[in-house]
């Protein structure tokens, strides 16, 4: 299995319009065909030291394998998202993890 982890900070000065357009561009990638399972939300309430809760989207998709990764990262959608979608955050972190024996 395949993990992608990405988050995002968005800026603060987006209208309305403009940080729905994002929700929905997040949203389109979780329809891609290669993902098994897709979450996007916003921090959880919880508040612990070494929780950081300073980003204002997480994306978690996962794959079977680096295939599956591989053809999403090359997708039409996913390229129109980063097309569309990139000028509206600050700073985006991704983590990848695959699933160990």
């Amino acid at each position: 299995m395949f993990v992608h982890s990405v988050y995002f900070w968005l800026k603060p000065d987006l209208t309305e319009e403009q940080r729905a357009q994002f929700w929905e561009g997040a949203r389109s990638l979780t329809t891609i065909e290669s993902v098994r399972q897709g979450h996007v939300g916003t921090p959880a309430a919880t508040d612990r030291p070494v929780i950081d809760r300073s980003y204002s989207c997480a994306l978690v998709v996962v794959f079977d394998d680096d295939a599956g990764h591989d053809a999403y990262q090359d997708h039409p959608v996913h390229d129109k998202f980063r097309e569309e979608c990139s000028p509206f955050w600050s700073k985006v972190l991704i983590y990848d993890a695959v699933t160990t024996s």
